[in-house]
C-alpha cells in the first residue's frame, strides 16, 4: 500500500491516538482512531482498524481479559500485515514483532483465565518516519 508517507498525510486522529497508545492509554487510543475509522473510507481503513484491534488486545491483556486479548491478537495480524512492511510512517514489521513479543504468553496460552503478568518493558510503541511536523507556535 502507501509505502511513503509525509508529515502531511497524518491525519490529526491518527497522531493523537498515537499519543494516547505511547502513553499506555488503550481505551483513549482505540476511541480516537474508531472517530478516524468511522469517517474514513480511503485505502488506509484496514490499517486503522489495525491499530484499533491492536490498542483494545492491549487494553484487555492490561485488565486482565487474557482471552479478549487473544482473540484480537490474531486479528491484528490480518488487519496490519497488508500494509507492510510501512505504512503512514508506521514500521509495520516492527510494531508486529514488538506487539507479539508482548502478547507471546497470551498467544501460546490455552487456559481462558491463565495467570499472565503483563511486562511493561515489552510494551510496544509507535515512532513515525518521517516523525509528524511539530506545530508552529
Amino acid at each position: 500500500m502507501t509505502a511513503d508517507a509525509t508529515p502531511a498525510d497524518y491525519d490529526p486522529l491518527y497522531l493523537q491516538g498515537i499519543v494516547h497508545f505511547n502513553a499506555c492509554d488503550y481505551y483513549e487510543s482505540h476511541e480516537v482512531w474508531e472517530e478516524l475509522w468511522t469517517e474514513y473510507r480511503g485505502p488506509s481503513r484496514k490499517f486503522y482498524q489495525g491499530l484499533i484491534q491492536a490498542a483494545v488486545a492491549l487494553y484487555h491483556f492490561g485488565n486482565g481479559n487474557i482471552r479478549g486479548a487473544r482473540k484480537l491478537h490474531g486479528s491484528v495480524h490480518g488487519y496490519l500485515e497488508p500494509y507492510a512492511p510501512r505504512h503512514l510512517g508506521l514500521d509495520l514489521t516492527g510494531f508486529l514483532r514488538d506487539f507479539d513479543a508482548c502478547l507471546s504468553e497470551v498467544a501460546a496460552s490455552t487456559e481462558d483465565y491463565p495467570a499472565i503478568t503483563l511486562d511493561p518493558d515489552l510494551l510496544p510503541e509507535i515512532h513515525l518516519d518521517p516523525p509528524p511536523a511539530t506545530p508552529s507556535a
